[in-house]
């Protein structure tokens, strides 16, 4: 299956572009898969992976041993290409890369990718500025099923999908293997297997957290919550340690690709809820009550456009929920350049009427695009974006025109 990620490399490569390309995701996402596809593009390549016990020595031996046997500093139809995967894992993975990207970045094309951490250098550390872009890699959405053709503008026309991938969609989630099988026996032994790898794996790996007891029950009561007001004071009690230690272990997950946190916009909101998160999972699968799954798929596709539209430079985008103090409320919110700009309540079925909290905040906050997403409507060819008043539309249609 192809993805839009590969897509995204090519272009980035072909720009001529001296920056370093990071992809980054959850683990089993894809990314191995998307830069083996593009290495079979490629004339020159060396491919190295730290979870290889050769390839983790040569990585140790540094950039001038990783360097011989590649053609770089001749007349060449195209730069070599140098492939790190899972580099994260290294301790001192910070300031290899930099050295390595400072001193040959002009001779080599560098793809990078990892299941975590990628995304510190954004957080001060080892400079890189200027020197790498970053592409946050998300499972299959409907759209990048329908197509994974990229696009200049940030909403796309409506396109249809097949009834089955929607429906596999929602049950097996959008991690490639377990969705391309598409069966129930194969599903749950992913998903056990994964289940191992990050906690026994990454987490033990990775983050120095010994309690990977308590970590397994507060993943279980995300799941179990997913979507709702998450009072981390109530999960500490639950868990039986601090809300600190709460707050430390949710920020890990996060840069796991785990879970995803959603604050309350506030701006301009009389009596505006300011503290408790949303919490979502990376994995709507996972979530067992349909009708939070069914938010949580929503809010995933969000997330994957945001974030899409942030990293190619389409413009500042955020994401939100809404709620007030007298329990009115919004499921999501999306700002573009701080501004609200689509605001939408899920539902499970057309026949709800449409929600007066969406009247009720478009006039606080005169939100230009507003849709109530109802899950079991059919394909409609009608460009959401072009309505001019809160509407009811299919959640096959409007997922359809996001990334």
């Amino acid at each position: 299956m192809k993805r839009l990620y590969l897509k995204i490399i090519e272009e980035h490569f072909a720009s001529n572009s001296t920056q370093a390309l990071f992809l980054s995701g959850p683990r089993q996402v894809g990314k191995t898969t998307i830069a083996k596809e593009f290495l079979k593009e490629c004339l020159y390549t060396k491919y190295l992976n730290w979870d290889n016990l050769d390839h983790r020595q040569l990585i140790l031996q540094g950039p001038a041993a990783i360097m011989q046997g590649l053609p770089f500093g001749a007349i060449l139809k195209e730069k070599p290409l140098i492939c790190f995967d899972e580099i994260h894992k290294y301790k001192e993975w910070k300031s290899f890369l930099k050295g390595f990207i400072d001193t040959y970045r002009e001779e080599v094309k560098i793809l990078v990718t990892g299941s975590a951490r990628l995304h510190v250098f954004n957080k001060g550390g080892e400079s890189l500025m200027g020197r790498y872009f970053l592409y946050r890699v998300h499972p299959l959405s409907l759209r990048e099923i329908i197509t994974p053709n990229l696009r200049d503008t940030l909403i796309g026309q409506p396109v249809e999908s097949r009834k089955a991938d929607f429906n596999k969609l929602l049950t097996f989630g959008g991690f490639p293997d377990p969705f391309i099988r598409g069966e129930q026996p194969y599903y749950r032994k992913w998903q056990r297997l994964r289940h191992q790898q990050f906690f026994q794996g990454d987490i033990r790996e990775l983050s120095n957290i010994h309690e990977l007891s308590l970590l397994e029950v507060l993943a279980a009561l995300i799941r179990h919550q997913a979507g709702q007001l998450s009072n981390l004071t109530s999960l500490a009690r639950k868990v039986r340690v601090s809300d600190q230690t709460i707050r430390r272990w949710i920020s890990v997950f996060e840069s796991m690709y785990f879970c995803f946190t959603l604050r309350p916009w506030s701006n301009n909101i009389t009596r505006s809820l300011l503290k408790e998160p949303k919490i979502y999972l990376w994995d709507w699968s996972q979530v067992e009550d349909l009708g939070q799954r069914n938010e949580n798929f929503i809010a995933a596709h969000l997330l994957k456009a945001i974030h899409f539209w942030n990293d190619s430079g389409m413009g500042d985008f955020e994401l939100y929920f809404l709620k007030t103090k007298d329990q009115q409320e919004v499921d999501f919110l999306i700002t573009k350049q701080g501004k609200p700009w689509v605001m939408l309540e899920v539902k499970s079925s057309s026949e709800e009427p449409l929600s007066p909290h969406l009247l009720f905040f478009q006039k606080q906050l005169h939100v230009p695009h507003v849709f109530q997403v109802a899950m079991d409507l059919p394909y409609v060819e009608k460009d959401c974006f072009s309505l001019e008043k809160p509407t009811i539309v299919p959640a096959k249609t409007f997922l359809s025109q996001l990334v």
